[in-house]
């Protein structure tokens, strides 16, 4: 299949990065933190073409058929993973302390809403992919001893819930279309 290319390159560079922080840091202290940053972001963005252009291009050939009434099930897994991504940028609320990486949270419940309501093999390694790095990348940072943050006030939960909320709006929709080939209405 023609994504495997973009997995290896985007969880590579995840991955390792994750993992071997000794290289993360040699890396900032050569190219400085923007150019590390420029490097991995392009590294990355590369990665997401490839996975993104291996899908499409990737028979859609079915393991299973998710029931009709799946598909609501996966919009709130996606309305929560916008939410929790939100939270994430956001000033911390107590979404972002219960969470504790709730960026990683986030790419599990967007994984997850995928994987229950595609049933083609392309969709289940890509997604599964996503959902089996934020697994891993948790229990790194876990590991890694990384601190919680700190529970703030109800307002920044409020924030993450409505800029969350717009963004699964905007997506649903105006730009899964655009994104993804597939409308949702």
């Amino acid at each position: 299949m023609t994504f495997f290319p973009g997995i290896f390159l985007f969880f590579g560079a995840h991955g390792t990065m994750a993992v071997a922080r000794p290289l993360r840091t040699q890396l900032i202290e050569r190219f400085g933190e923007a150019g590390y940053k420029g490097i991995y972001a392009l590294v990355s963005l590369a990665g997401l073409v490839l996975i993104y252009m291996g899908w499409a291009a990737a028979p859609a050939t079915s393991l299973y058929y998710p029931p009709y009434w799946m598909r609501h099930v996966a919009y709130l897994f996606t309305l929560l993973g916008f939410i929790a991504l939100a939270s994430a940028y956001l000033p911390a609320g107590r979404i972002k302390a219960a969470l504790k990486h709730p960026m990683l949270a986030g790419l599990k419940f967007w994984a997850l809403a995928h994987l229950l309501v595609n049933g083609e093999i392309r969709s289940l390694v890509v997604f599964g992919a996503f959902l089996a790095f934020a697994v891993v990348d948790r229990i790194a940072v876990k590991r890694r001893g990384e601190p919680t943050p700190a529970a703030g006030p109800a307002v920044n939960d409020a924030l993450a819930v409505v800029a969350g909320a717009a963004a699964w709006a905007s997506v649903y929709f105006v730009l899964h279309p655009y994104i993804a080939g597939v409308p949702l209405r």
